[in-house]
């Protein structure tokens, strides 16, 4: 199915509204996404679906609709550098300078899950035996309702697992019968699972330790990424950090100082 100039044009302005999404450049994206859940719907156009589900006071369709747009794919140990930097860097400075064990991670736009995961084994390999002296809960969010659930249930193909040692394999994981491995228990419990739009006013207890995020600002707008940039930086703790995808970066102006390729950090006070 093709959608037309103007429920398209409709479609963009919509989605970089309210979350921050550019589709402008995504048009066939667009189309090989919705046309089957337009049909399904009985509609012989996207247009028509576009136009019914925008419609509708039951935001239940606009969040199917947008969970058919947003963009899910990663897979554990992603960009390799920065858990690396987890183990050599942050870790040992979270150690050193965390007097009550209290570690706030923030994986924000966190998808199927492995992300978080990978961040919450990291964890676990570094602390070891005092990992229970530890609070290293992970708050994982996004705005895609279906990737959370997936994630929730940590379940994952062989292939999302190429990129992991196989003693990390061996260490976290348990075979399933369907062929599939799915997280241990230990490590699940690490992470909790959380419907977030990364437009929405960032409410928080304590400032983060670490932001995670990543391969997302690539589609926002330069005023939406500065601004919410900006909201990363509030709320995170002085000497904390920030990730970010390796082909993204962050407006020059920004308070964060850079540490390296898609690692920042905010200053400490003193």
């Amino acid at each position: 199915m093709k959608i037309s100039d103007e429920s398209f044009e409709i479609l963009v302005r919509f989605i970089r509204k309210n979350y921050g999404i550019n589709l402008e450049r995504k048009r066939v994206l667009v189309e090989g996404r919705l046309s089957a859940p337009a049909a399904a719907a009985g509609f012989e156009s996207i247009d028509g679906y576009v136009s019914n589900v925008l419609s509708m006071t039951d935001r239940k369709e606009v969040t199917k609709l947008v969970n058919k747009l947003t963009t899910n794919h990663t897979f554990f140990m992603r960009e390799p550098d920065h858990f690396d930097f987890m183990r050599e860097e942050f870790l040992p400075y979270v150690e050193r300078n965390v007097r009550d064990h209290d570690l706030r991670i923030w994986c924000a736009a966190c998808s199927n899950g492995a992300e978080p995961y990978s961040m919450a084994m990291v964890i676990d390999e570094y602390f070891g035996l005092q990992s229970s002296s530890w609070d290293t809960t992970i708050l994982a969010t996004d705005i895609d309702t279906d990737v959370l659930r997936a994630a929730a249930a940590a379940e994952y193909t062989p292939d999302l697992l190429s990129t992991m040692p196989q003693r990390m394999i061996d260490k976290y994981f348990v075979q399933c019968g369907n062929g599939s491995y799915r997280v241990i228990d230990r490590i699940r419990r690490e992470v909790v699972f959380k419907k977030f739009n990364l437009m929405d006013e960032i409410v928080y207890k304590k400032p983060f330790d670490l932001i995670c995020c990543r391969n997302v600002m690539i589609y926002f707008e330069p005023d939406t990424k500065a601004a919410l940039v900006e909201r990363f930086y509030d709320c995170t703790k002085p000497g904390g950090y920030l990730f970010i995808g390796h082909a993204e970066n962050i407006p020059r102006d920004s308070d964060y100082v850079y540490i390296k390729p898609a690692v920042f950090k905010k200053p400490t006070l003193d």
